[in-house]
């Protein structure tokens, strides 16, 4: 805001002394649109018109306020080239001053508030909370959101991203955590949801309606551009962010959602209903509503990813970025993928020849050894190399020596054994600081390795261990020796007097 007398200064020079706008800025140390401003403020009466000079522009007005008042939104520039092709012969200066004067302010929007009946109506949304790392990969952090629209209860549950399977397994755990359906789903317009809209006519998602069948509820997506439907659902993900997400530490997916949840009953639901005067709480008006909801069908809806896979020339199917292991008899052959968020099953028919836990990693190899056991014995070199392979998934710092031992000329085969016994008898974690120690010193090889382990055992005063040598005959291997009590040992000791010889 500028004084009034500097207001009246600008005016005065601009329609008294006919300095042109920017003259004025320059002398008042203004910009210019201050100055402008200043001229178009409705605080000084304007001129009669009948009296005032007529302009250039004043044949085209009307064309431009008939425009305006078509299409409240169009620019100035284009306005200008439109009169200019008109016959217009001023500048574009003159047009802009005009068109900010005339031009229709937006209206405000009035919406009526949405109440719904218990059990009626439940809006579903994705909240995106940034990215996490894991392993290698980096993924995307959703929160799937399902909010009752009478009682405001909810339901969250994170997702490492916004697929189909997260999509629908959001739902079946909802309706489970609040113990029944709602007869309706309002849904923004995601592709999860809706593939085609034409006006009123929508093409759904297969799945979805196979989720709607399955739980008895209704499909509704909300208008184009009127996310104000589903305003409870983003009020909810937005208190979400502010109650419970920011600045909250956290130790993985898991352990994110199982403070969510507790969050949910401690907080989320203990507060009162928003516009209800009887002052309940969420969870009170929840039980109340959890009658009118649907009952749950017998058994829930499946989830899991299914789809066709094969593998290459190797033993592996690659699925979300990471290559499962399978026998190596079925390489090259059809087989079926079924994944939820815990294991990936591979199927041949209906017969299950492989199970793994999911990696959520990229670039990832999940194996079985059972599944490369008789693959290994068939090629002589590769047992070798499936040795170095085991050696380096233990131990990082071991490609680096035997890339070291591999520059020098030695037997790779011989060391990647010895290393291999030294993991098993000192364990990964101390190998891997011991090839560390070793390559600091440059001292190369299994036996240096093997002397710093037995001087950093020293050193935390620990006995070196024992390795354990059993011959390959099975009836010594599954012996089992039972345990004796060597009490009647300690008696002896107690209390018995030396006896002179």
């Amino acid at each position: 805001m500028i004084a009034p007398e500097v207001r009246a200064r600008i005016r005065r020079l601009h329609y008294a002394e006919h300095w042109p706008v920017g003259t004025i800025a320059a002398e008042l140390s203004l910009h210019h649109d201050t100055v402008e401003a200043a001229l178009e403020d409705a605080q000084v009466a304007p001129a009669d018109r009948s009296t005032a000079k007529p302009t250039v522009l004043g044949p085209y007005t009307g064309f431009i306020d008939a425009t305006l008042k078509a299409h409240p939104r169009l620019r100035a520039t284009r306005l200008f080239h439109m009169v200019k092709a008109r016959g217009y012969p001023g500048g574009y200066e003159q047009v802009k001053r005009y068109v900010r004067r005339v031009r229709p302010g937006p209206q405000a929007e009035a919406f009526l508030r949405r109440c719904t009946l218990p059990g009626e109506e439940a809006q579903v949304d994705w909240g995106s909370f940034g990215k996490v790392q894991v392993g290698r990969a980096l993924r995307t952090l959703s929160c799937f959101v399902l909010v009752l629209g009478h009682s405001r209860a909810m339901y969250a549950h994170f997702f490492l991203g916004q697929t189909m399977e997260c999509f629908l397994q959001g739902h079946v755990q909802a309706f489970e955590a609040l113990g029944g359906v709602p007869r309706s789903l309002l849904y923004d317009n995601l592709k999860s949801v809706v593939l085609e809209r034409a006006g009123d006519a929508i093409r759904f998602h297969p799945r979805v309606l196979e989720a709607a069948g399955h739980y008895h509820f209704a499909p509704k997506p909300c208008a184009p551009y009127r996310g104000n439907e589903k305003g409870k659902v983003e009020r909810t993900i937005r208190y979400l962010r502010d109650s419970f997400f920011a600045a909250r530490s956290f130790h993985g997916l898991d352990d994110l959602n199982r403070q969510l949840k507790r969050w949910v009953e401690e907080v989320a639901h203990q507060r009162r209903v928003p516009g209800d005067a009887s002052g309940r709480t969420v969870a009170e008006a929840l039980e109340e509503e959890r009658p009118r909801l649907l009952p749950l069908p017998a058994h829930p809806l499946p989830t899991d990813v299914v789809r066709p896979a094969c593998s290459g020339k190797t033993p592996y199917v690659r699925f979300d970025g990471n290559d499962y292991s399978i026998p190596a008899a079925l390489v090259r052959r059809p087989l079926t993928l079924v994944a939820s968020a815990a294991t990936v099953r591979l199927l041949d028919g209906a017969h299950e020849v492989a199970s793994h836990l999911r990696s959520w990693d990229k670039g990832a190899l999940v194996e079985d050894a059972r599944h490369l056991a008789a693959l290994a014995k068939a090629k002589a070199h590769a047992h070798e190399l499936r040795g170095r392979d085991l050696l380096r998934a233990r131990c990082p710092r071991a490609d680096q020596m035997l890339q070291a031992l591999a520059d020098r000329g030695d037997n790779l085969g011989n060391h990647t054994v010895k290393l291999l016994a030294l993991a098993e008898r000192y364990g990964a974690a101390e190998l891997d600081a011991a090839l560390a120690e070793t390559l600091e010193r440059g001292a190369l090889g299994p036996a240096s390795v093997a002397h710093v382990l037995d001087q950093r055992r020293r050193q935390k005063g620990e006995p070196p261990p024992l390795p354990l040598v059993l011959p390959d005959d099975p009836r010594v291997r599954e012996q089992r020796v039972p345990q004796h009590s060597l009490n009647a040992y300690d008696a002896l000791l107690e209390g018995e007097p030396e006896q002179a010889p």
